[in-house]
């Protein structure tokens, strides 16, 4: 008997700890707005390794990595401190979260926020909504017009009836 409330301890004990952990994975990295914070660069030293899109990285391209927000969201990228900004595309996981950096640019984006030389620079980070129109359907079937109707349009009087007389 004791063996067997033991057991149901210790598996209700690791329930309640993988449930934990599942919650605190789901929850830590899924922000809806804006996030401000340190970001850096990378370049030479990573052109042409695969990314985690899967495909190979172009320092010279507009993309961005970050563990804050999906593979291929779309980010405004502003420095704070000269105002400059860059769109760029998510396209590749890190930086590593000890280093408490928020994304980490592609060289050619680095050089538009013109940080290139400093390294790491304060940023604004906000994702750039996508928007695409989509075409109403006509539910219903076209009616044909009125015959008198279109006797009355098709054959309007003359410019010189409306005009007044002289």
């Amino acid at each position: 008997m004791q063996t067997k409330l033991r057991m149901a301890l210790v598996i209700f004990a690791a329930s309640l700890l993988s449930a934990s952990l599942i919650s605190a994975a789901s929850t830590s990295v899924k922000p809806k707005g804006h996030l401000v914070g340190t970001a850096s660069w990378y370049g030479l030293q990573h052109q042409g390794l695969k990314m985690a899109n899967g495909k190979r990285f172009d320092r010279h391209k507009l993309t961005a990595a970050s563990w804050y927000v999906p593979l291929g969201t779309v980010l405004r990228v502003v420095n704070l401190e000269n105002g400059r900004s860059v769109t760029v595309t998510v396209t590749d996981r890190g930086p590593n979260l000890r280093l408490h950096r928020i994304v980490d640019l592609s060289e050619a984006a680095a050089r538009q926020l013109d940080y290139v030389e400093k390294g790491l620079a304060r940023v604004y980070v906000s994702p750039v909504e996508s928007y695409v129109p989509q075409h109403a359907e006509l539910r219903r079937p076209l009616v044909e017009p009125d015959a008198a109707l279109v006797a009355t349009y098709a054959a309007p009087e003359p410019l010189s009836a409306l005009l007044p007389a002289p």
